[in-house]
């Protein structure tokens, strides 16, 4: 399952926060910050969708996340990867790297990340 843009952003300062009451995450949002009841409503849709949980103090909710930052990233990139690039990573590779403005020194820097992943894989 996916995140809305809009519930993106709200679980972006969740992990950064990695618990917070509903004022603090009203809090995070930069000028003009949105209603009270749109973070709610963005929360319960979140809730709904298995991403977040809450424990109760009395009337108030301590919201934490249920899935890690990595994990939900590594996930749709893979989902990206199979309906953009037909399930080919090399496919993405090569378009990821022509079609960015990378510098010859960042790709010289994700080619040493890639060679590590090798060694690490050959072992």
């Amino acid at each position: 399952m996916k995140l809305t843009e809009a519930e993106e952003t709200l679980m972006q300062y969740l992990w950064d926060a990695k618990k917070a009451f509903m004022k603090d995450l009203l809090d995070t949002y930069p000028e003009p910050k949105p209603a009270p009841t749109t973070v709610a409503t963005l929360l319960k849709r979140m809730i709904d969708k298995g991403f977040v949980a809450y424990r109760e103090y009395g009337n108030s909710r301590e919201y934490y996340p249920l899935i890690e930052k990595n994990d939900y990233f590594s996930k749709q990139m893979n989902g990206m990867i199979n309906k953009f690039f037909n399930n080919s990573v090399t496919q993405f590779a090569s378009f990821f790297t022509s079609k960015t403005d990378f510098s010859e020194f960042e790709l010289e820097e994700l080619k040493k990340i890639i060679d590590n992943q090798i060694e690490k894989k050959k072992k």
